[in-house]
């Protein structure tokens, strides 16, 4: 899909982006995708478990396939061979109960940087006011919201927990553009606010991807994780660890 504001494609972390807003908010079964092949992975079952875990990187899938990659014109990779690379760097982790754990910032900052050829710089905490400058330089900015931003004519719900893509500043430069992997529908798939209501959702923390120098702004350890995992209906489900009402932040690491 692409956006009609800025060069950077749309991706979900759902296959078939149609059944998004029936995936996070009405309940149906993602095992029950029949796009389910096209993300890379092996079963229905697989993806089903996954999938909502998966904001992270559909983040960099849509990162890769602007104006990053280190070879323009290469394939960009399936959803789930790019959480195969993650799971190498320890950017996720499944406990003895088989629970997902992760994003974890540092691993994963680390992966695309050796990966793909681009800088990822995890930024432990971010101003709002900060975010513009990093686009600025060409920079496209993973930042940690709270998945109600598909809503943002309601009250805030929490911040953090869910990663979504911010590529641009507004036409007028007082707000940002962004890129929602749970977005329920195409306006909340490609969505701008100004930067104060985004603020009300964002965690201060992101991972900036892309052109620019490098930096080390607290990579190596404290918070800087979110679980992708908030793509959940709202209080009281959510898909994996990202349940119930509150900031529906994941664990940090």
């Amino acid at each position: 899909m692409t956006c009609s504001f800025c060069p950077v494609p749309v991706h979900t972390q759902f296959a078939t982006a149609e059944l998004v807003g029936p995936i996070v908010e009405g309940g149906f079964d993602p095992a029950d995708d029949p796009g389910w092949a096209g993300s890379g992975a092996r079963s229905p079952a697989e993806y089903a478990r996954w999938a909502g875990h998966l904001c992270g990187m559909t983040c960099l899938r849509m990162a890769l396939g602007g104006d990053a990659p280190a070879a323009p014109g290469a394939p960009v990779p399936s959803l789930f061979a790019l959480r195969d690379g993650a799971l190498t760097y320890g950017a996720y982790t499944v406990d003895d109960d088989r629970e997902i754990h992760g994003l974890i910032y540092a691993p994963f900052a680390q992966y695309v940087r050796e990966t793909h050829g681009i800088d990822a710089t995890v930024h432990r905490h971010l101003a709002p006011d900060e975010i513009p400058g990093l686009l600025d330089e060409g920079r496209t900015v993973m930042t940690s919201v709270h998945y109600g931003i598909r809503h943002p004519e309601r009250p805030a719900p929490g911040r953090g927990g869910h990663l979504v893509l911010v590529t641009s500043r507004t036409a007028d430069g007082d707000g940002v553009h962004f890129h929602n992997p749970s977005g329920a529908n195409a306006g909340t798939r490609t969505a701008q606010l100004p930067l104060a209501d985004f603020e009300r959702f964002f965690a201060g923390r992101g991972i900036s991807l892309g052109p620019g120098p490098l930096r080390s702004t607290g990579a190596g350890a404290g918070p800087g994780a979110d679980s992708g995992t908030g793509t959940g209906p709202g209080p009281g489900a959510g898909m994996g660890t990202g349940t119930g009402p509150g900031t529906g932040a994941g664990p940090e690491a």
